[in-house]
């Protein structure tokens, strides 16, 4: 089975930088190694940076894509 667009952003994405969706559906832009501390390891936190507030379905997967797209697909069991 195909990916399945959900958003069409077409984000740019940085060099050095990860994009992620969030727990609230958002676009995430964080360190690509964001570690602070070591022992214990803690990690910087990523910032907002497009409030899109996309509602998951349990069952997907949900991605951003190489052209800075959202797309979903389902999990394997």
């Amino acid at each position: 089975m195909t990916d399945e667009l959900i958003y069409k952003l077409e984000l740019k994405k940085k060099k050095d930088k990860i994009y992620y969706l969030d727990q609230d559906g958002d676009i995430c832009e964080g360190p690509m190694c964001g570690i602070t501390e070591h022992n214990p390891i803690k990690f910087q936190s990523g910032k907002k940076i497009h409030n899109i507030s996309i509602v998951r379905e349990s069952g997907f997967l949900y991605f951003i894509g190489k052209t800075g797209n959202i797309y979903k697909k389902p999990l394997k069991e």
